[in-house]
């Protein structure tokens, strides 16, 4: 079994394609055993001595679909992967504003979780706890400065994925577990990007 960690914020289409093949492949059964990590992107644009976003009442709303995340992760482990790809698709496929309590708690009613409920829940401080010291921990001792990041012990890769799965298992767990596979093979490649993608 691979044990690994992954970064998420529900802002990024990346993150969406990357964890929308773990989602595929854990769901078909793929030998893995994966921390979620919330990771806060609008933490990362916060200037060097501002307030941060988990101490700034004004800011709750860009925490609110990550913290979310985080309450069903916690208490509701086995719809996770559920409501995980239905708010990247919030947000990504419908355009819909996951700042909005309404609209998070909507998406979390169609996979049929208690969404008032959660949404009640990221109101208390645990969920932004969690996610600080999941970010925190991730940028100091990782150096982690964005998702998702695919974490394998105490090493660190930035990945960016340009496709989804739809649906397709097998791809899904050729394309993680070659990243996993680069962990060991080439440690040194630090940066492999296409200058142009094939259509």
């Amino acid at each position: 079994m691979s044990t690994f960690a992954v970064t998420w914020d529900y802002r990024c289409p990346f993150a969406r394609n990357a964890h929308e093949h773990l989602a595929v492949a854990l769901t078909d059964g793929a030998d893995w055993h994966v921390t979620f990590l919330p990771f806060s992107l609008s933490q990362v644009h916060v200037p060097e001595g501002g307030t941060p976003v988990w101490d700034d009442p004004a800011k709750a709303p860009d925490l609110l679909a990550l913290a979310a995340g985080v309450v069903v992760r916690d208490q509701y482990p086995d719809r996770f992967l559920d409501a995980h790809v239905a708010l990247f698709a919030a947000r990504h496929d419908e355009g819909l504003d996951l700042r909005v309590p309404g609209v998070v708690a909507g998406v979390l009613d169609g996979v049929g979780l208690p969404g008032d409920k959660i949404v009640a829940e990221v109101g208390t401080s645990a969920p932004a706890q969690e996610i600080r010291r999941a970010h925190e921990r991730a940028v100091n001792e990782l150096e982690v400065f964005g998702v998702p990041t695919f974490v394998v012990d105490d090493r660190a890769v930035f990945v960016r994925l340009m496709s989804r799965p739809q649906g397709d298992a097998a791809l899904a767990r050729r394309t993680v577990q070659g990243v996993l596979d680069l962990f060991d093979t080439l440690p040194d490649l630090n940066e492999f990007k296409h200058t142009s993608l094939s259509h």
